[in-house]
This record gives structure tokens, sequence and C-alpha cells, in this order.
């Protein structure tokens, strides 16, 4: 067996049915959960991420979340430290560490050899670079990093010019894109990891995506937009978050709330189409799919099957 650290990694695209399973695969394998979400992060943006709730975690401790400030900016070379360090505290306590989330870039980081002081900088690049962002706008230096990087431009919103500046700078001393250019690095897992991917019909996960909003939107997610929008962090990190630039462009009056919301739905279905396609191309996943919910219990023994016979668990509570 794999000497190194036992590491259970849930994936998959938004409202999937993650969370379930994370609940379910911590109670079979006295596992805790870390939150492998770019925007859970975040206090106070609750009913957009679908944070989960105390009541729904079953006294399962859940970390990375709630950990920063919406005005806070927040890295994956950041996310890769705290979870690292989550991981090695919960194997600590003799329990198994269990990465869940949607965030691709931020999951890779953590459990492949992947080194952020590997990655070149140029400072004077740099500061030409944001030159051009004053002269020509946010927009169309994204429009740059499209033109060289689509991939890597996908997952950036274009006012989020840190992010695309960064983007463009790796182009430009390594001539790769930046996923290339990490995936030159990222060969070994640091870890004994079983990644479990799931995944659904098309139609039936955009049925769910639609459904979700609607209930988010009951939930009282104008109200927490609000709250957001009149402390003026319109150039937060955090508001580039689906969910949330789609109502703050409502707030600014550019939209009614009906499109906002048609808006949040479409933005979502293709995030969760962006994500299955990243994590198909980026890392080798087992893939469950989960079409079938009346089959939960028949899904989780598969998965199950899977995790022990990956990690050489056995499950405590059946």
């Amino acid at each position: 067996m794999d000497s190194k650290q036992k590491l259970l990694a849930i994936i998959g695209p938004t409202a999937v049915g993650k969370t379930m399973l994370s609940i379910e695969m911590a109670k079979r394998y006295n596992g805790e959960i870390i939150s492998g979400d770019s925007m859970q992060i975040y206090r106070g943006m609750d009913i957009g991420t679908a944070k989960i709730k105390i009541d729904e975690m079953e006294g399962i401790p859940h970390h990375l979340i709630d950990i920063k400030e919406p005005y806070e900016n927040f890295s994956v070379a950041e996310f890769q430290l705290l979870v690292r360090a989550k991981i090695d505290e919960i194997a600590k306590k003799g329990k198994l560490p269990i990465i869940v989330g949607g965030t691709g870039l931020y999951i890779q980081s953590v459990i492949y050899d992947y080194h952020f002081s590997d990655v070149p900088g140029d400072e004077a690049y740099r500061l030409v670079l944001e030159e051009r962002v004053n002269e020509i706008g946010n927009e169309a230096l994204y429009q740059e990093l499209m033109e060289v990087d689509p991939e890597s431009a996908s997952q950036i919103h274009p006012n989020n010019v840190r992010r695309v500046i960064r983007a463009l700078e790796i182009f430009h001393l390594t001539g790769k894109t930046m996923q290339e250019f990490q995936s030159s690095q990222q060969a070994d897992l640091l870890y004994n990891t079983a990644i479990v991917g799931l995944t659904m019909e098309r139609e039936k996960l955009y049925e769910r995506i639609n459904h979700r909003v609607d209930v988010m939107i009951a939930q009282g997610l104008l109200e927490e937009v609000e709250g957001l929008y009149q402390q003026g962090l319109r150039d937060s990190q955090s508001i580039q978050a689906i969910g949330y630039k789609e109502i703050f462009a409502y707030f600014d009056g550019k939209v009614t709330i009906e499109e906002a919301i048609t808006n949040l739905k479409q933005n979502s279905r293709r995030y969760a189409k962006r994500q299955l396609t990243w994590f198909r191309n980026k890392m080798d996943v087992n893939w469950f799919d989960m079409t079938d919910l009346e089959n939960i219990a028949k899904k989780i023994k598969e998965i199950s099957h899977c995790v022990e016979g990956k990690l050489g668990v056995k499950s405590n509570t059946y």
C-alpha cells in the first residue's frame, strides 16, 4: 500500500451532489471535510455560494469556510498552503482528510507537486501591463489573454486584472499558457489520493442548477448581495463570483431582476460545463453518474468500493 498520506477528493460541477456524498464518506471513513471552493472562504457570502449550514454538517468538522472577509484577496498559492496544513492536522488526529469542491485549479494545486515559487516573475513587464490597463481598459487586456491563453481566460473574470496580468506575464516569460506551465511541474501526486468525480446527464444537471438558483432567491440571495453592494465591494475579488456579479448588475440598474436571475442561471450552467471539461482534461478521476438519485444507496456503495480499493480504508459505520 502507498506510504503517502491518504486523501479523498470529491469533485464535480455545481449542484451535482458533492455535499451529500462528502458527509456520507466522512461518516463511513472517520473523515473531516476541507472545502475546495474558492468562494466559500468568504464570510457573509452564504446563499450564493451554496455554503453548507451547521445543521447539515451532521457533526462532521468542516474547514476553510468563512476564513476571509469579502474585501480580502485570496490566491491559489495561499489556498495550497492552508489546505496542505489542514491535511496534516486532520491526519495527525487519525482521521481521513476529504477535500470537496468544484474549483479545479485549487484542488489540483493541492494534490499535485506544484511549486508556485517556481513560477517566474517580471516586474517591468507587469508594470507595462498595468499601464496598458489604464490606457485600454480591463476588457481589452482580457481579450489579449483570450487570444494567447483562452483556457486560463475562461476561468478569470475580466475585472480580475491581477490574475489576467499574471497569466499574460507567464506566457510572456515562458511561451507557455498558465496551464501548460503548471502541467509541466505536476506529474507526481503528493498524496495517496482517490479522486471521485460526480457527473450527471446534462438536462438533469441543468434542471437542478435552475432549481438551486430559484431556492437561493427564495432564501434571500437578493438581500445578501444588497448588503455587499452597500459596502462598496464592487472591485473585490469575491464579487466576481457567479451569483453576485449578476445581482450587482441589477442593483446598478443595468438589468431587471428577471434578467439578472436568467443570467445567473445561464452563467451557472456554463460554469458547470467548464468544470466538467477541466476535471476530465486535467486529472485522473474515477467518475460516477449521479443522474438516478432514487438509487443513491447503490451509487454510494459503488463509490465506497472504489474508495476502499484506492485507499485501503474500511468503513467504520456500516
